[in-house]
């Protein structure tokens, strides 16, 4: 994530030589943007920020409004921790110690946690839950497709942060009995689905949404060779099927790391002649992006007109459900069952993971 842009409280307007009728005025010509009340940010900045960055951005606006230290959880410590998060409209998210079922005011949500077994860290000046609580938490309290999305993320080496992929036995043991019996089962849902041949979050919400919209299961990283060589490895493909299912993020053609020296230009004619090649051997190619995915149904039709066939009849799961939806927990000590949109009953998903990872190719990484 890029440096974030720098913070004006309106208490320190001073120390800049403003006026409250200043800060107006900036606001309202788009100089200044308010991120909360009271706390400001340079409007040029916060317009070139991505989602996701002004969400995390909003989540530091919230630490310096408050007067006591306060441990955030949930998606707020997610976007801290480099988590993908889907959706663009969750509130800032922080724990609270009185049992008295939470409280939500001035734009953050309140959530209720035990002290016994829960482990603090201190990341980027704030205080947030630790990698293993915070991907359960998404997997007990948010849809699925959300909770596989950060799980999968966790599941493989952050190279960019240099944080080390956790383990399944260490996310199990994390359950414990910090969580209801139903959230466990929600976790443990999440766990059984999740795997680290996932190169993206692109890549993982749409094998959500192929389990979901009951189609075979794809293999993962599959590799393909021509008369030249090595041509590269698919996102998803279906042999049987005779279908290579590719997710385009623009990380592809944006980011230094997927690059490799190449100008944006010099990728996409690269990935063009990696498309052609694989048609070359008799595969069909079927591409999606983001606003695909954003669309309910689309990815479906396109694998459905491709021929991809079904393993069963599809998800009863509403066509039109929302992907970004937001559910807010009870505490974990309800004995009230929650039922989330898109969690796959236990057997319902055997397979999923079924990655072909070549010899000396890291899961997840970009051909």
């Amino acid at each position: 994530m890029p440096e974030l842009p720098p913070l004006l409280l309106s208490r320190d307007r001073i120390f800049h030589g403003l006026t409250p009728n200043d800060l107006t005025k900036r606001v309202k010509t788009g100089a200044l943007v308010r991120v909360r009340n009271g706390i400001y940010t340079d409007g040029e900045a916060w317009r070139g920020l991505k989602p996701w960055e002004q969400y995390r951005l909003r989540v530091q606006a919230a630490a310096e409004s408050f007067r006591k230290p306060t441990v955030f959880a949930r998606h707020s410590a997610a976007s801290v921790w480099g988590l993908p998060i889907i959706g663009t409209h969750h509130p800032v998210e922080a724990l609270t110690f009185r049992n008295d079922g939470g409280r939500s005011r001035a734009g953050v949500s309140r959530h209720f946690a035990l002290r016994e077994g829960l482990t603090v860290v201190r990341r980027e000046g704030l205080l947030v839950t630790d990698r293993v609580r915070t991907v359960l938490d998404l997997a007990a309290f948010s849809p699925f497709t959300e909770g596989v999305t950060a799980m999968d993320h966790v599941l493989r080496h952050d190279r960019l942060r240099q944080l080390p992929a956790l383990g399944t036995a260490e996310l199990e043991a994390g359950i414990g009995s910090n969580y209801s019996a139903a959230a466990g089962r929600r976790i443990r849902a999440v766990l059984e689905f999740a795997c680290p041949a996932s190169g993206s979050a692109g890549e993982s919400l749409s094998r959500v949404l192929i389990h979901l919209a009951g189609f075979e299961p794809p293999v993962l990283q599959q590799a393909f060779t021509d008369s030249s060589g090595l041509v590269g490895y698919s996102d998803f493909y279906w042999k049987h099927a005779g279908v290579v299912g590719e997710f385009d993020g623009e990380e592809k053609y944006t980011k230094s790391e997927y690059l490799k020296g190449r100008t944006a230009s010099q990728a996409v004619v690269a990935e063009k002649n990696r498309e052609n090649r694989i048609r070359a051997l008799g595969i069909n190619v079927v591409r999606w992006d983001w606003a695909d995915l954003m669309e309910p149904g689309t990815l479906e039709r396109k694998l459905g007109a491709a021929g991809v066939s079904r393993r069963r009849t599809r998800s009863a799961v509403p066509r039109t459900a929302p992907l970004t939806r937001t559910f807010l927990s009870r505490p974990a000590n309800s004995s009230s069952t929650r039922t989330f949109p898109g969690a796959p009953v236990f057997g319902d998903h055997q397979g999923m993971c079924v990655a072909k990872v070549a010899s000396g190719r890291a899961a997840g990484a970009t051909p």
